[in-house]
């Protein structure tokens, strides 16, 4: 049953389910607050004796490799989502599924896009009975009406990586789109006519599934280098036509805007970081997947050029923004989580400065330090936020399930957090007394700018003091929500059930909100 009875408050005043899907969670406790316990989750241990001398794991196709690893009722199956909205194979995963009569799988993806909405019928015929990833478009107005047998857990990608090294999740099959692999089962996503750049979200995947089956459109003889994926982790290797569109990374959100609007924010952006002394030679920065966020990269730009300085490196996703900053010799690195065009594919398959890393590197908040603690400034969006700087990505104000976390949560840990959003869409304001689902402490988020102003956390007085007299319209949170109210008036709230249909993960693995069916 996906119903809760048993309700827990958390450290933010939030309501969180005792259980989900059977098994009992922790509620969020407070930033820095909740220390892990125990070990790393490990799998069973493999034996050379069980695989061919030859080094050859190619088997004759994907319903043949998932048979082969035991498919079967009640299994977790995982994939990654380097292809974005152009991915082929999760679908037919459960295509195979249905098929084959197998029933209650939970579907594990590092993200989902638009293209997987006919999953919904996976959902429907009982071959899925909950997805453990982000809720995007169709599959989270799905969920949202409460037409998902279990709940939904939303995680960040460091979340996710954490998830599994812990043992939180415990994948059963992981199934690995590589755009060329060799027939030992190593790995990459630079090369081949489906190149998608990268292919950290798959890591965690690799190193812990209890069976990993790779599935490539561009076979070559061993070795396949770069290796991004390991075959010594890989049981079976799978060749089909065509694992994905790369063409379709690009899209929606990934694209950089053009309205003049958000333009303008991103060039405030960019101002504000000159007046508040973060851009620096051999400063750090990382800009989210938003149009807007991935746009203040051609301001940062601009203001390097000006002073004669170049940043030390970015955090991508990589787009063609950051390429051009890296051959222009303003950027010494690009450290690269996802590519979100095909100049930034291109980029890391001939540029050595040009780097692939993982959610372990850069995200996982369970292990000895990471990446996104190390960055200056990141630049992210928001569907809302509030008075007290908590933020919302995965909601809208109508309480629909439409977006992931993604990085957000975890890029929260940089030195200063930048939120550059419109004061109100759709005539709907965008700060509100209480976002709807609180997906990030507003004690991590530093600046919201908007564009008739820019708020910035009471807690950060250094940047208070060192915007003071810039001639910025630096405004208190209270007035820019008063001046939306008085643009758009106050907008009516959602009616919620009582049923929590999801629950938002902190980096931690902790429990930070839940999100409750909504009534039509």
């Amino acid at each position: 049953m996906k119903r809760e009875n048993n309700m827990l408050v958390n450290a933010i005043d939030r309501e969180v389910p005792s259980t989900v899907n059977g098994s009992k969670v922790i509620p969020y406790k407070g930033v820095d607050k909740h220390r892990p316990e125990g070990f790393k989750y490990a799998p069973k241990v493999a034996t050379c004796i069980d695989f061919p001398n030859d080094g050859n794991k190619l088997v004759s196709g994907l319903k043949e490799a998932l048979i082969k690893s035991g498919l079967r009722d009640g299994m977790t199956i995982s994939t990654h989502h380097h292809f974005r909205n152009g991915d082929l194979i999760a679908n037919k995963i459960f295509e195979i599924a249905s098929e084959l009569n197998v029933k209650n799988l939970i579907w594990f993806p590092s993200a989902s896009f638009e293209c997987h909405s006919e999953l919904i019928k996976y959902m429907d015929n009982g071959t899925i009975h909950h997805i453990e990833g982000s809720l995007n478009g169709a599959l989270g107005r799905y969920v949202s009406y409460g037409n998902m047998k279990g709940m939904g857990v939303l995680r960040s990608h460091g979340g996710r990586y954490q998830a599994v090294q812990d043992g939180e999740v415990q994948i059963d099959i992981a199934v690995i789109a590589a755009p060329t692999a060799d027939g030992f089962g190593n790995a990459n996503g630079v090369n081949g006519p489906s190149a998608c750049g990268l292919l950290g979200f798959a890591l965690a995947d690799s190193q812990y599934a209890n069976k990993v089956v790779v599935v490539t459109d561009n076979l070559v003889l061993f070795p396949c280098l770069p290796w991004q994926i390991q075959g010594n982790y890989v049981d079976y290797v799978v060749k089909v036509d065509k694992i994905g569109i790369p063409e379709n990374i690009l899209s929606g959100t990934t694209a950089i805007t053009k309205s003049p609007d958000r333009l303008f924010l991103a060039k405030l952006t960019a101002r504000f970081c000159e007046h508040a002394g973060i851009i620096k030679d051999g400063f750090s920065f990382q800009a989210g997947a938003g149009g807007t966020s991935l746009a203040v990269g051609f301001y940062f730009a601009e203001v390097l050029k000006r002073k004669g300085i170049k940043a030390r490196f970015a955090r991508g996703g990589s787009n063609k923004f950051l390429v051009d900053m890296l051959k222009d010799n303003l950027l010494d690195f690009i450290l690269d989580g996802q590519t979100f065009d095909l100049d930034g594919v291109n980029s890391m398959r001939h540029n050595p400065n040009h780097v692939d890393t993982s959610p372990f590197t850069s995200y996982n908040y369970h292990g000895k330090g990471n990446f996104a603690q190390l960055v200056d400034v990141v630049v992210l969006g928001a569907t809302e936020v509030d008075v007290n700087f908590n933020g919302n990505v995965v909601t809208h104000s109508d309480g629909l399930l439409l977006h992931g976390l993604g990085g957000w949560q975890n890029c929260l840990f940089s030195k200063c957090t930048i939120l550059p959003i419109p004061l109100f869409r759709d005539r709907i304001p965008v700060i509100k007394d209480h976002v709807t689902t609180v997906c990030g402490p507003g004690e991590l988020i530093d600046v919201i700018i908007t564009e008739r102003g820019i708020a910035i956390n009471p807690l950060r007085k250094d940047l208070i003091e060192k915007t003071r007299g810039s001639g910025l319209p630096i405004k208190s949170i209270y007035e820019l929500k008063d001046e939306a109210e008085r643009i758009c008036g106050v907008p009516q709230k959602p009616v919620f059930g009582d049923e929590v249909v999801a629950i938002i993960k902190w980096v931690d693995g902790t429990v930070i909100d839940s999100v409750r069916k909504v009534i039509e």
